[in-house]
């Protein structure tokens, strides 16, 4: 393991020299709000290197230099919590990205694989996942370990190597490209905690509930990230839903709820969370937040986007790729719902041509399915 900033540079700088790098990180999060980053691996087509980030006096600098080259691709598989860690502590988003799980779904191996299941069906190689489960924070790492934690990288040479091809024999680099943007964006990892209602499903019904929702969640969220807690530790969900509904005016009111844990309203935590449910209720009525409109389906969308499900799934099929990479049934209910008027990603770029233009012809009757020969078929009329 690499534990010296001297020799992390060494192995960057050899690293630098390559066309990609393939790039996971272990990392812990069940206690706390932010992951404790435990081990980093990383390899070049040749050369394959674990980095210790507990080490003491290691400066991960030249390892977020290496991620903010844009000379080399950056090869993560189901990359969303590796970036979101590296943006964290490095402030620097990889770029340019490929994610090996987005692209075995664009190439047709199902809907979000995993990457033992990649490696069996492009290598035919079984990996070992008995380490799975370790304390990486724990040192000494055993030689099983530490084996298991570099084949996330080594096998991942060849998986990208594979993809790369396919995508490019099948001409839907392109289609990647699309996906990558989202996860190359900074607003993907950094939420404000003004806008941490948006993580809660809404069972509010006025607006000064809303208003009550948005101002505790907005402060659970700075608490969560100042104390280094997760948010459930903080104020789970059900108490924030229960104080929005009831809206206590002072603690002994707040200790009365039901999911306040008894005696938790004379704390000084119990203190912040009064006033931000003051700062909500002294909000003057023409100042409170409208709530979200809830969409109401026409009649018949239910049934319409039960059709739509089926010809996703005779696209997907036809075409070789994952349903869930062209839409959701979010994404179908809207369709159905909606028409052309439905902003969802089914009806943009590639999707559209590949499935949106499809179902919109469905939906106006300008296509019909039927069942033919074991098989499902859309048929224009």
């Amino acid at each position: 393991m690499i534990t010296t900033t001297a020799d992390l540079a060494k192995a960057c700088d050899q690293l630098a020299k390559s066309d990609f790098v393939t790039v996971d990180t272990e990392f812990i999060r069940e206690t706390t709000f932010w992951p404790e980053l435990c081990l980093i691996q990383v390899a070049g087509p040749e050369g394959e290197y674990i980095v210790d980030p507990l080490a003491k006096g290691i400066d991960l600098a030249p390892f977020f230099a290496l991620m903010a080259d844009a000379n080399i691709i950056k090869v993560f598989h189901a990359a969303r919590q590796d970036l979101e860690i590296i943006y964290n502590l490095g402030k620097v988003i990889p770029h340019p990205l490929f994610d090996t799980q987005v692209a075995a779904m664009v190439c047709g191996f199902g809907d979000s694989v995993s990457y033992d299941q990649l490696v069996q069906k492009i290598k035919g190689v079984q990996i070992d996942k008995t380490s799975r489960f370790t304390d990486w924070r724990r040192r000494p790492l055993s030689d099983k370990q530490l084996d298991y934690a570099i084949a996330d990288v080594t096998h991942l040479r060849d998986v990208y190597l594979a993809l790369k091809e396919e995508l490019e024999r099948e001409g839907r680099s392109h289609w990647l490209a699309d996906e990558m943007k989202i996860l190359e964006s900074p607003e993907t990892y950094d939420m404000h905690p003004d806008d941490a209602w948006q993580r809660m499903k809404l069972r509010v019904r006025k607006p000064i509930e809303f208003a009550i929702l948005q101002q505790v969640a907005a402060w659970r969220e700075r608490e969560a990230r100042e104390r280094n807690q997760p948010r459930g530790r903080i104020l789970k969900d059900d108490a924030i839903f229960e104080i929005a509904q009831q809206q206590p005016k002072d603690a002994e009111a707040l200790g009365k709820l039901r999911t306040i844990p008894r005696g938790w309203e004379r704390s000084a935590q119990a203190q912040g969370l009064m006033a931000a449910i003051d700062a909500a209720l002294a909000l003057p009525k023409e100042e409170l937040p409208r709530l979200p409109k809830q969409r109401h389906s026409p009649e018949g969308a239910a049934s319409a986007a039960e059709l739509l499900k089926v010809l996703l799934k005779r696209v997907c099929e036809k075409h070789g790729v994952a349903p869930k990479v062209i839409a959701s049934s979010d994404d179908l209910d809207r369709i159905a719902a909606e028409g052309e008027e439905a902003d969802v990603p089914a009806l943009h770029g590639w999707r559209r041509e590949l499935f949106g233009d499809l179902a919109l012809k469905l939906l106006d009757g300008g296509v019909a399915l039927r069942f033919i020969d074991r098989k499902i078929e859309a048929v224009e009329l």
